[in-house]
């Protein structure tokens, strides 16, 4: 069996990945493969979809193993509560908003400005927060209002 490409494995140092715990490994992997334009580098167990330069690492829930003792991986149950999303930066939040809505995808709000970027948030198929940036303000020294 030949390894797969283009996994994260750095020779020197480290990369950073996302794991995701998912009900559905096929539906998930598929929307990170259309909606963020991701590569799917392995179909399952793990999946992984190489998103621009980070990868999104997908398998189901379950119990405790030996390295990790006590735990137990769910996917999320409340959507209107969350810890943790993932941030993705865009050069072009128009274009994305508008190729991510033609394939599907359901934000929260369209792009809002927030004076140091133009944000807006969709969740992926588990419930999953993404916010969707384009740093604008930022760029000249202009910060969101606290």
């Amino acid at each position: 069996m030949t390894a797969p490409r283009d996994v994260p494995a750095p020779e020197q140092g480290l990369v950073l990945t996302h794991f995701l715990t998912v009900r559905d490994v096929a539906r998930s992997r598929r929307f990170y493969a259309d909606i963020l334009g991701g590569e799917v580098v392995l179909e399952e167990n793990p999946a992984i979809v190489k998103v621009a330069n980070s990868w999104i690492i997908m398998n189901p829930g379950g119990g405790p193993t030996p390295d990790k003792p006590g735990i137990t991986l769910v996917p999320p149950d409340d959507g209107d509560t969350v810890s943790s999303f993932l941030n993705v930066r865009v050069a072009d939040i128009g274009a994305f908003y508008a190729a991510a809505v033609a394939k599907g995808a359901e934000f929260l709000t369209e792009p809002i400005d927030r004076k140091a970027e133009l944000r807006c948030y969709l969740r992926d198929p588990d419930g999953y927060l993404i916010e969707v940036g384009q740093a604008t303000g930022l760029l000249r020294g202009v910060f969101a209002d606290r």
